[in-house]
């Protein structure tokens, strides 16, 4: 049984907003204590959120491939792709695919593999994988050329177990670790290159990217440049941590950016709402829906900035003042 990738539209309607943008979202911001039947219902009521990605192994517990591929279908829903949770796992607390133990890495990276097998009898072709638990907490607490080594090796290892599954290496500075292992964009594309495998790409994450330091539009630039743009998550945050707040609610004007680079650079994945409405409270139909309002007003603005000869005059020179009066006139109105 077999669904269909999800791809995120350019063309707009009449009233202003994107025609089958290709939208995903957290599937647990819609609600605690929840079967992945009951979330994938939550996320159907938005009316807007048409792919999903699922958790592996949490999302598959008790149930087949083929019964969440109906689950999604009978929601409206197609499948995006799976990403990695290795958290579960206490063994993996110091590590999953740089874990200093060999039969702990082992167990990780067959358990990657199973998921890779399980996304692929859904049809799926996007494997995400996040090491969170590869770091450190301390000075002097591991090797790192053996956990560069073995974090390489692993990538190369889970990418060719399948090669026509694309792998994206979704990059974040800490949470749960102190210090990750790969901590942004420069040094996941480093791991990636020396990697070798040509399904292997990044997933860029706003806010993993603001605590990373990072210009988000830059990192997209450069994803695209060195490597592939496999994912996105949109959310916003203050940059010291992963709030997971509304889209464009910190950093309107980076998100902006941002969007302006990825259709400079032709990228049409689905975009995928990585915030966290339970943290704060909020309704998580509503906030969803709040999500892609925002997102398609962004990507609106955005498609007309991508061809602006007076925008493009004024970064060729780095006027940023005339930039500025730009990007707020377009932003909020002349």
């Amino acid at each position: 049984m077999q669904v269909k990738a999800a791809r995120m539209g350019v063309s707009f309607s009449e009233d202003g907003y994107a025609m089958q943008p290709g939208y995903a979202a957290r599937l647990n911001s819609f609600g605690s204590g929840q079967s992945v039947v009951q979330l994938v219902a939550a996320a159907g009521e938005v009316g807007g959120i048409d792919a999903a990605d699922l958790n592996y192994p949490d999302h598959f517990e008790g149930l087949e491939p083929g019964d969440l591929v109906s689950v999604l279908n009978d929601h409206g829903m197609v499948l995006n792709g799976l990403a990695m949770r290795y958290y579960g796992n206490r063994g993996f607390a110091i590590g999953a695919l740089a874990n200093p133990d060999a039969k702990c890495r082992r167990e990780a990276i067959d358990l990657t593999k199973r998921g890779i097998d399980a996304l692929g009898e859904m049809g799926g072709r996007l494997m995400t994988i996040w090491p969170g638990q590869d770091g450190v907490d301390y000075s002097f607490q591991g090797v790192h050329r053996r956990m560069w080594d073995d974090c390489v090796a692993a990538l190369g290892e889970i990418a060719d177990h399948n090669p026509d599954i694309e792998v994206a290496v979704e990059y974040k500075p800490a949470e749960p670790r102190a210090y990750a292992l790969l901590p942004d964009a420069a040094t996941t594309l480093l791991a990636i290159r020396e990697a070798g495998r040509p399904n292997l790409g990044v997933t860029l994450d706003m806010a993993h990217s603001l605590m990373a330091n990072e210009m988000p539009a830059t990192s997209a630039h450069l994803i695209s440049r060195y490597s592939r743009l496999l994912g996105v998550h949109l959310n916003d945050a203050r940059g010291s941590r992963d709030d997971g707040l509304m889209v464009g609610t910190v950093h309107p004007i980076l998100t902006l950016e941002l969007f302006v680079e990825l259709t400079r650079s032709g990228y049409e994945g689905v975009i995928y709402f990585d915030t966290f409405p339970d943290h704060s409270g909020l309704d998580p139909v509503e906030e969803a829906r709040t999500n892609i309002r925002l997102t398609e007003r962004l990507r609106r603005i955005a498609e007309g900035l991508v061809h602006d000869e007076k925008l493009a005059d004024a970064m060729a020179r780095q006027d940023a003042a005339a930039s500025q009066r730009l990007i707020a006139a377009a932003l909020y109105g002349a």
